[in-house]
């Protein structure tokens, strides 16, 4: 656990610095409300859809695609995924709800209203995290690449997401924010806002200290889910964390 705070400490310093020397916008977050969220849920992919919170939790023996009830947390619905399977992120692109599986070669699709298994897609990499621009997906697979899919998951062009020239690597859980994709940095508490024709870096959130160390367990992991609401509100939370924070962005000088 020290090595991995410690090393979450040094890439977290990496972008922070990168983030100086390209005078990028760097902003924090400010705690509005939070909310309980599932500490058996090791948190994959966050979303909103049809006004209710969807998210998809990992783990093999353990992951799931489920609805959640935003104020109480409750699993309203959801489908498990067998032992063999880690469930990784997830989006939904017109009438179909993806969510993708870290090293099993395969996509999983969904109806959004039921949860119900429709058809399933090969995949040639690893999947991390998933979102929509409303055309295509756009996905990850925790190099410092984004790929742009057709809904039938073949691949259009790609991204090197880079910051100040340096190419940022362990893109994980990814939204679709006002034209710009928002990704998790794994390990660490900072999201990159990237712009998706060229994959620079534009911004850098720092989420430092969203969960309080007496709120931490040796269960819990790292920051890991973004959601924003159709009235844009911001939600954050992370892998077995027992909160779900909605949080507003500060600008940093």
């Amino acid at each position: 656990m020290r090595l991995k705070r410690l090393f979450t400490a040094v890439i977290g310093l990496v972008l922070l610095t990168s983030c100086a020397q390209a005078q990028v916008k760097r902003y924090g977050v400010e705690v509005v409300k939070e909310y309980p969220h599932d500490t058996e849920a090791y948190t994959q992919g966050l979303f909103f859809h049809a006004d209710t919170l969807v998210e998809s939790t990992g783990l093999n023996g353990k992951s799931t695609l489920r609805k959640v009830a935003l104020e109480s947390g409750e699993v309203l619905e959801q489908t498990k995924f067998g032992r063999k399977y880690f469930a990784e992120g997830s989006c939904v692109l017109g009438d179909n709800l993806y969510v993708l599986t870290w090293q099993n070669g395969v996509v999983f699709v969904y109806d959004p209203a039921t949860l119900k298994h429709r058809m399933s897609y090969s995949y040639a990499h690893d999947g991390w995290g998933l979102t929509t621009d409303g055309k295509q997906l756009i996905a990850s697979d925790g190099s410092s690449k984004l790929y742009f899919l057709t809904p039938d998951l073949r691949q259009t062009r790609s991204v090197v997401v880079t910051l100040n020239g340096r190419p940022m690597r362990y893109l994980n859980e990814l939204e679709w924010v006002d034209g710009r994709i928002w990704a998790n940095v794994y390990t660490t508490d900072i999201i990159l806002v990237i712009n998706p024709s060229n994959g620079k870096v534009e911004a850098t959130i720092d989420c430092t200290g969203i969960l309080p160390d007496k709120l931490r367990t040796k269960d819990t992991d790292v920051l890991n889910g973004i959601a924003v609401s159709k009235d844009g509100r911001i939600f954050l939370t992370g892998k077995n964390w027992p909160k779900l924070y909605e949080v507003k962005l500060t600008e940093q000088k």
